[in-house]
């Protein structure tokens, strides 16, 4: 990265990693983590389905204010749907690219490709499917300083499952990580965005954020895909300050649009930024981070309160 004031803490990880051009990151396997009961708190477990309404002009959407209201109402429960500091006057514009990684369709090493080009920083949640059928691309997400997120074992709806399901589902995926790529990152997003209250609390006591998003758009269906012109006049229009984006990998409409949406925004005065400089996770978190080399977060104090 060319400006270090600008990377944050993911960019100066990676760079104090670096390895010659060609060489690979060797990364040991980092410990494995117990799947335990993660305790019981007797909240609601109603499901949810985020939503976040459609952004316009320039502005998240009601709905996603009042969800992060709700959030940064409930700071136990680690979650985010949009960054609200960047609503304030002469704040930075900024922007959090993240996607969703269920399979491999053949088109998220072009999306890295522009990324690395245009020096963008961005968060793949992956499912353990993914770790396991395309782990060049998983290696290369790492190595070029992206965060890689936990996006479950089996795609399961959270609002459907017991806290201890859900540790199964989390840790299961995030061990896949730690002993296969020696890398972890405190980062969740729930399948289909199914959750309730149980869920946010659960997961947030295993040591992960809950990232949820406040702009997106139709673009899984790989059977309806309508161009890269679309994918960028679609997601251009539903641009906000502090807008966590949501877009899936398997979309060859995103990979057309890609290099052309992160143009057009920066025209606009936006900066993209990673899930680091968001106020989610606890500092001890963030400090232990790094995207080539995660450092083991085992020894962190995670409590389990029943």
């Amino acid at each position: 990265m060319k400006n270090l004031a600008k990377i944050g803490v993911a960019g100066l990880a990676a760079l104090a990693l670096t390895v010659p051009a060609g060489a690979k990151a060797q990364r040991p396997p980092l410990p494995k983590r117990s799947i335990e009961s993660p305790g019981k708190h007797g909240l609601p477990t109603k499901k949810i389905e985020h939503a976040y309404g459609v952004p316009k002009d320039g502005n998240p959407h009601q709905i996603s204010i009042d969800n992060q209201r709700f959030f940064d109402q409930h700071p136990e429960y680690k979650a985010v749907a949009f960054d609200s500091r960047a609503m304030q006057p002469d704040a930075e514009k900024s922007l959090y690219l993240t996607f969703d990684c269920g399979y491999e369709n053949g088109y998220t090493a072009k999306i890295l490709d522009v990324l690395q080009e245009k020096e963008v920083p961005a968060a793949f949640f992956c499912t353990l499917d993914h770790f396991k059928t395309a782990p060049d691309i998983v290696e290369r997400m790492i190595d070029e300083g992206h965060i890689v997120g936990n996006h479950s074992t089996t795609h399961a709806s959270f609002a459907a499952l017991t806290p201890e399901r859900m540790a199964e589902e989390v840790l299961t995926a995030d061990n896949y990580l730690r002993e296969t790529f020696g890398y972890t990152s405190p980062y969740f997003r729930y399948p289909s965005g199914e959750y309730n209250e149980t869920a946010l609390r659960t997961v947030a006591d295993l040591g992960f954020a809950n990232v949820f998003w406040s702009s997106s758009y139709a673009d899984w269906d790989v059977k309806s895909q309508k161009g890269g012109a679309y994918a960028r006049d679609t997601m251009l229009s539903r641009l906000h300050p502090g807008a966590i984006i949501l877009l899936h990998s398997v979309s060859a409409d995103n990979a057309a649009a890609m290099a052309e949406i992160i143009d057009q925004a920066r025209a606009q005065g936006y900066v993209f930024r990673d899930l680091s400089n968001l106020p989610i996770a606890p500092q001890s978190l963030n400090r232990h981070l790094a995207h080539r080399r995660c450092r083991d977060l085992t020894n962190l104090p995670l409590v389990f309160s029943s």
